[in-house]
């Protein structure tokens, strides 16, 4: 199965293609920064925090990153460790007939219309839910949770109005979130916020900030990539029919489907680094201090590491993309994503039928360096097997 991307999210596929071979380790001297292109310099740079480091440097290009995204070991280790012992695989497996129960629940809401947003409908409103629940969010109050997660995972726009507005709505959620761990503090719960204020390691536990910092990490990483990992399935769904086809006569398959969907439609597509050390990378010379954005999407069809990798192909296997990331900052919810995702999407194939994109109607791509996806994916279905 041929990958049509690039019909709605425009993955540069002949330009990453180009790249790889003629200038795989390339600077642009416009942005003063670094590119990686291939599979092999990627995942060497992500594997290899002493020498390209996720700490940025006071006056450099980077990015700060928050809670762990943003730490060098030793300290990463310190904090993923406390951080890990409250989000435990089995702790995410626990989480399946819950995730079953509000997919349902959206789906059934949908079911009379016909038609539905499937990002506003289903790709938000799933993930969000599940972080709320997770971080011991009432109902009544998660609505203006969502709304605060919808309007900082949105991006910032390039006015001083819209940063002064992703500024306020931060502090205000940090607020919120600090009322809610003493709240926790006081009278602890079975839930991961309660887990996390318990949780320590040799004796040490998370200070006030660090705590801040990783629920609002769990609230926008959690959120905004499973939302964009559903909606982009949907986008795939409709460049491959067979593909849904097969799922839907081996529903067993959609585990392996998403990490294919991830692969080829990455929720995210690049990451930064900095390097700490002069060194060499896919035979250039980098000097000590500079900054480098690996493109993960371009990594992911590197066809030294992935055997036609322009190919959709749901049984691919092994199937090692970088979506993720690698090494001490792989994505920690990524078992939360996928089981979110793999959940959702069966459901979602298993009631309705002629799942179809509207025709016209919008469907505005979110494409930076770091995150890829659709804004809106409006179709019309018929409900029943």
């Amino acid at each position: 199965m041929t990958n049509n991307a690039g019909t709605l999210l425009r993955i540069p596929l002949e330009w990453y293609r180009q790249m790889r071979d003629t200038a795989p380790v390339f600077y642009d001297p416009r942005m003063g920064i670094w590119q990686v292109f291939r599979y092999d310099d990627a995942l060497h740079v992500l594997t290899d925090p002493a020498t390209y480091s996720s700490e940025p440097v006071a006056g450099s290009r980077q990015p700060r990153q928050p809670s762990i995204l943003g730490m060098d070991e030793p300290r990463h280790h310190r904090l993923r460790a406390i951080v890990a012992r409250a989000f435990t695989p089995r702790s995410v497996a626990e989480l399946a007939p819950r995730i079953t129960e509000i997919t349902a629940g959206l789906l059934d809401a949908v079911q009379p219309r016909g038609e539905m947003d499937v990002i506003q409908d289903l790709a938000y409103p799933l993930p969000i839910t599940v972080i709320a629940e997770l971080l011991g969010v009432p109902p009544g109050e998660r609505d203006t949770f969502r709304t605060w997660s919808t309007r900082l995972v949105s991006g910032p726009r390039n006015t001083t109005r819209a940063g002064q507005e992703q500024a306020e709505i931060t502090r205000a959620l940090r607020y919120y979130l600090a009322q809610k761990l003493e709240e926790h503090r006081n009278a602890p719960r079975e839930d991961l916020m309660s887990r996390l204020l318990a949780a320590e390691v040799d004796g040490e536990k998370l200070s006030e900030e660090e705590l801040l910092d990783f629920c609002q990490l769990l609230l926008i990483a959690g959120y905004e990539t499973t939302a964009n990992l559903i909606g982009n399935a949907l986008v795939c769904f409709e460049d491959h029919p067979e593909a849904v086809e097969e799922l839907r006569h081996n529903p067993e398959l959609m585990s392996s489907a998403v990490e294919e969907i991830l692969r080829c439609y990455p929720s995210v597509s690049g990451a930064a680094r900095l390097t700490t050390m002069a060194t060499m990378l896919g035979g250039q010379a980098i000097d000590k201090q500079q900054a480098l954005i690996i493109h993960i999407a371009s990594a992911n069809y590197d066809e030294r590491q992935f055997p036609d990798p322009d190919h959709f192909l749901i049984r691919r296997d092994p199937n090692r993309h970088l979506t993720f990331g690698a090494g001490i900052h792989f994505c920690l919810g990524a078992p939360l994503a996928r089981l979110e995702a793999t959940i959702a999407l069966r459901m979602l194939l298993e009631r309705f039928q002629q799942i179809k994109r509207i025709p016209g109607a919008p469907v505005r791509a979110i494409q930076t360096f770091f995150t890829f996806g659709v804004e809106q994916f409006p179709v019309t279905f018929k409900a029943g097997k």
